[in-house]
């Protein structure tokens, strides 16, 4: 099939059969991706007793897989702008279904490590490939909304199913098997995908500059590796020295994009207010959505006792209506200007944060579903238009750079905010077990106990009931003031983010090119 690239699309052309089949296809690798970032938190200890790893091995079996994603988005997405979205997708995908063979048959814990980065590093390349290509299929600004819906309601999907689908096939399987989920998928993707999909690059791109590359995946693994390990162990020199190194090189990262003629990302994008401020609003939506969503997953595993299984069929309504709600964004969004519709979204997702200061102790299950059910549903415009305008915003052949940017922003959102907001919280639970710390315990319990939710649990159950007793009631008031605390700090963000988009979206439309 012919190439073509579109630098002077009609808005206004309708899609046509292939392109909502082509959506479909696209539709695949998100939904695999959100389901991939849950399915092996649980498959963990049936690794662990397999391959041995040690506890550091582990941890990055567990991380390495979003440091590289994180690390190569923007790199991939401007490489799809040179070498073809398409093209770019598909080499994507045949790596991915390679590397999840080859993780799932992974034999020792370094060959699992290795296997995990690749996958990161194919990951980067289905995100701004996927999203690209819609903004370039879909030219009426009404559909290209609903087609962002629908491929925005695959994350949805893949992580509400996540903990279902890794907890039935770890019973009947051995641990492996999570990994197999993406052969077929991606073997989809291949047969179809050129037939369906076209294809679309920057004819006017030059050649990709090695220099920029390295100093941006650089500068990115750097800073969210400081963040998820200040996150996990504290604040420490090494961590700091990262975020630092990594804020370093970004800087000259960024100058070398504003003194080279054809530079890797262009930094003029910048200046399109409806992509600087949605890419913001964006960031800092899941900078506060992820502190708490944290503390959420921790409140029903731990303090309610709840297995991982358990707590994805609690977590199934609000997805369920999150899912719901999402496909009406496109409709409602014809009625209000993107500005206003997201604002008062983002207010409501602050109602369903602060709601969840009611819980107190572990009879809050109830709460906790309604108020993920408000918050699920309030960001949803954000998600959903701030993710159109990005791309719409933007020349169709810089595409690819203003979609992995986009996708960019919300992985260091979230490593921010289980960084920021989680350490504020750790900070409050420490504190309250400091204070209400029962009698007779030894030094090295108290210290395990004062770390982590897990710890505290785990030695409860190792403790006679008289001083167990207390303690759980100890814990579950320390761990109830740190899940208020991360909510006032994300509801604080997200008010703040809401009256970003509505004094500075005011203006901002649905169109192509649009400044």
């Amino acid at each position: 099939m012919e190439e073509s690239v579109m630098s002077d699309p009609l808005v206004h052309q309708p899609a046509t059969r292939r392109e909502w089949l082509g959506l479909a296809v696209l539709v695949l690798p998100t939904l695999l991706l959100a389901l991939d970032m849950t399915v092996l938190h649980l498959a963990a200890p049936h690794l662990s007793a397999d391959l041995q790893p040690t506890s550091s091995q582990l941890l990055w079996i567990l991380d390495i897989y979003g440091f590289m994603v994180a690390g190569f988005l923007i790199l991939m997405g401007s490489l799809g702008d040179r070498i073809g979205r398409r093209k770019l997708l598909l080499i994507g995908a045949l790596a991915f279904g390679l590397a999840s063979v080859a993780a799932a048959f992974a034999t020792s814990a370094g060959m699992l490590v290795l296997t995990r980065a690749l996958l990161g590093i194919a990951g980067a390349t289905l995100m701004p490939s996927t999203l690209s290509l819609i903004r370039n299929m879909f030219h009426d600004p009404n559909e290209r909304t609903l087609a962002i819906t629908i491929w925005m309601t695959g994350f949805i999907v893949g992580s509400a199913i996540g903990p279902l689908v890794g907890g039935a096939m770890l019973q009947f399987f051995w641990w492996g098997s999570v990994f197999l989920l993406a052969v077929p998928v991606m073997l989809l993707l291949l047969l179809v995908g050129p037939f369906l999909l076209p294809e679309f690059r920057d004819e006017q791109a030059g050649r990709l500059d090695i220099a920029s590359a390295l100093l941006c995946v650089s500068a990115l693994l750097l800073v969210i590796y400081g963040m998820k390990d200040s996150a996990r162990d504290g604040l420490s020199l090494l961590a700091s020295l990262s975020v630092l190194g990594g804020l370093a090189l970004g800087m000259q990262f960024v100058r070398r994009q504003r003194q080279l003629k054809d530079p890797m990302f262009d930094m003029s994008l910048f200046r399109r207010r409806s992509f600087s401020v949605s890419v913001t609003a964006m960031l800092l939506s899941i900078l506060a959505l992820s502190g708490a969503w944290l503390m959420i997953f921790q409140y029903l595993q731990g303090v309610a006792g709840l297995t991982a299984l358990q707590a994805g069929l609690v977590m199934l309504p609000a997805a369920l209506v999150q899912t719901a709600a999402s496909l009406l964004v496109p409709r409602v969004a014809r009625l209000f200007a993107p500005g206003r519709f997201v604002s008062a979204g983002l207010l409501l997702a602050v109602v369903g944060l602060l709601s969840l200061l009611l819980i107190q102790g572990r009879d809050g299950i109830g709460l906790m579903v309604i108020g993920t059910i408000l918050l699920g549903v309030g960001v949803m415009p954000m998600m959903i238009l701030g993710t159109d305008l990005v791309v719409s915003s933007v020349p169709p052949e810089k595409t690819g750079a203003a979609a992995a940017t986009s996708e960019t922003a919300t992985e260091l959102g979230m490593a921010m905010g289980i960084a920021v907001i989680g350490s504020i919280g750790s900070a409050v639970y420490r504190r309250h077990m400091a204070a209400n710390m029962p009698d007779g315990l030894t030094t090295e319990q108290m210290e395990v106990i004062s770390d982590t939710l897990g710890g505290a649990l785990a030695t409860a159950r190792e403790l006679p009931p008289d001083i167990a007793e207390p303690l759980l009631v100890a814990v579950q008031g320390a761990f109830a003031e740190a899940l208020h605390a991360n909510v006032l700090v994300g509801a604080g963000i997200m008010a703040l983010t809401a009256l970003l988009t509505w004094t500075c979206l005011r203006e901002a439309k649905l169109v192509e090119g649009a400044h």
